[in-house]
């Protein structure tokens, strides 16, 4: 039986045609991607970044590197700036905040609405409890504002002015809101710096401007980079409605349903509540469901 097996299996082998030459040299020389070279300089609110030191270099390689090659990630964010990137930008612009930082909300939390950090930070601009409590946000058994984008991202605002108003530099208003101004200005004392880039910081902060630069640059230019995303294929904004709610609402379910849509949709647009009701005491809430024009409806089997 193996003397059969042998024989069939070099019948087989010397009946197989051999690659023509052409062909050998396309398997032996696979189409390979390339990264481009990081550029000699980038912005960043406005001011610019020489990138030609070899430190700063290869700290802004490793966080292009990271994400270029966290495909699956990165594409996500790409998809999902398409809705959220105009409703943060109008904020910050109103707020007089400079656009780039709409790229602190994507390495804080990936723009997921829902996002929770290990040690309690919630939501697109990821507030600790106390600090949200600082900002005005409110976090109850009811609700919790930190995952309003809209009032977390004016919140947000409002530290990153604070920031800088101390330091006269948004990058080190950025660096700040991960080690917190106190921190930053320490460094600062007992190193003698004056430029984020001229610090020695503890791995998380010093890291972490980078990475702001490495998502801009690649989702600035994401063929470059890899990421060819077709517009029917990236996350669509959708179009509500604002229901201003000044009573006590007992059944949101109930509530939803009485306006056309089910629970899940009322929660997908509103992550904010964290039950099915909703207490009235001494302030309005607003809720957003999906205007009559839009496509998002109650599920049926049954079309």
């Amino acid at each position: 039986m193996k003397t059969y097996s042998i024989l069939f299996l070099f019948f087989f082998i010397s009946c197989t045609p051999k690659p023509s030459k052409s062909e050998q040299k396309e398997i032996q020389q696979p189409l390979l991607f390339t990264l481009p070279n990081l550029p000699t300089k980038l912005t960043f609110a406005n001011k610019t970044i020489f990138v030609e030191d070899e430190d700063i270099q290869e700290r802004l390689d490793r966080e292009v590197l990271t994400n270029v090659y966290l495909q699956s990630a990165t594409t996500q964010i790409i998809k999902r700036a398409n809705r959220w990137f105009p409703l943060i930008e109008s904020i910050l612009k109103s707020e007089n905040v400079p656009q780039d930082f709409k790229y602190l909300a994507v390495i804080e939390s990936a723009l997921i609405e829902q996002a929770i950090s290990p040690v309690g930070a919630q939501g697109f601009w990821q507030f600790m409890p106390y600090t949200a409590k600082e900002y005005h946000l409110e976090i109850s058994n009811e609700v919790d504002e930190r995952l309003d984008v809209i009032k977390s991202t004016k919140a947000a605002c409002q530290y990153l002015k604070e920031a800088n108003k101390q330091f006269n530099d948004w990058l080190l208003a950025a660096a700040s809101y991960n080690r917190g101004m106190g921190g930053v200005h320490s460094d600062m004392k007992w190193q003698n710096a004056k430029s984020y880039f001229d610090m020695e910081q503890n791995h998380e902060t010093g890291r972490y401007v980078y990475r702001i630069l490495a998502l801009k640059l690649i989702m600035e230019h994401p063929l470059e980079y890899g990421f060819s995303i077709p517009d029917n294929q990236k996350y669509k904004s959708i179009k509500t409605k604002k229901y201003t709610i000044t009573k006590t609402i007992k059944n949101l379910s109930e509530w939803s349903l009485n306006k056309g849509y089910n629970f899940k949709i009322l929660k997908k647009l509103n992550p904010w509540i964290l039950q099915t009701n909703l207490t009235i005491k001494n302030k309005k809430y607003t809720l957003l469901l999906p205007d009559r024009k839009e496509k998002l409806r109650p599920y049926s089997y049954y079309h």
